[in-house]
């Protein structure tokens, strides 16, 4: 069973909403959890915020914020996912902003992308480095990364 599946099947059990808020994926999370029959029972929206004023417009992200850190950047995930929670019914949030590629600079790599997961209080942030990978490789990892992620949350539900 796939990730998305496996996320279905645990979200309906414990009646969870979930959301998107996406940049590099461009909505791979969403179409991977709305590629399953019945995925309307828990996935309640997704957000693709492919530009800093759509992260700002959307996600209530920061302009401060998206200055003194960039967009690929935890602050920025922490920000995007608490405002897919803000403007959802969902009760679960991932958000995904990184550099899928070609290209990147020293400081932010190809590759490097940066996540964010919000339940009621909990919430987290983290950066991955997968690496050089290719832009496609890069978004799909990212995607099974969050989908993970999300998971992994719904396992703490009793």
């Amino acid at each position: 069973m796939n990730l998305a599946a496996q996320i279905l099947e645990r979200a309906k059990r414990h009646q969870v909403m979930i959301a998107s808020a996406e940049s590099c994926t461009g909505g791979m999370i969403a179409a991977a959890m709305t590629d399953i029959a019945g995925s309307s029972a828990v996935f309640e929206r997704g957000f693709v915020t492919y530009t800093n004023a759509a992260k700002r417009d959307m996600l209530d992200v920061k302009e401060s914020t998206l200055n003194a850190h960039g967009a690929v950047s935890e602050e920025v995930a922490r920000e995007m996912v608490q405002g897919a929670l803000a403007h959802s019914n969902a009760q679960i949030a991932v958000s995904v902003t990184g550099i899928a590629g070609p290209g990147g600079s020293d400081f932010k790599p190809e590759g490097r992308v940066c996540f964010g997961l919000q339940h009621a209080d909990h919430i987290m942030s983290e950066t991955i480095e997968f690496g050089a990978l290719g832009r496609e490789n890069v978004r799909k990892a990212a995607r099974d990364h969050a989908l993970s992620l999300i998971l992994d949350r719904l396992s703490h539900f009793a």
